[in-house]
């Protein structure tokens, strides 16, 4: 059996870092978390503990 790889949350926290650095200055964290989302709309991994939004 093959072990699951970490490969989706190591691609969205590089996005999203280079996304806090290419966008430097924000006002609030929640104009931060909505580029973010928008950006990785896609490929968002599901965070433990949260259900997935419903389309």
């Amino acid at each position: 059996m093959e072990r699951p790889s970490n490969g989706l949350i190591g691609s969205a926290n590089t996005k999203t870092r280079l996304i806090i650095r290419r966008n430097f200055g924000f006002r609030t964290a929640d104009a931060v978390i909505a580029l973010v989302m928008l950006t990785l709309e896609s490929d968002r991994p599901t965070l433990p503990g949260r259900q997935p939004a419903s389309a």
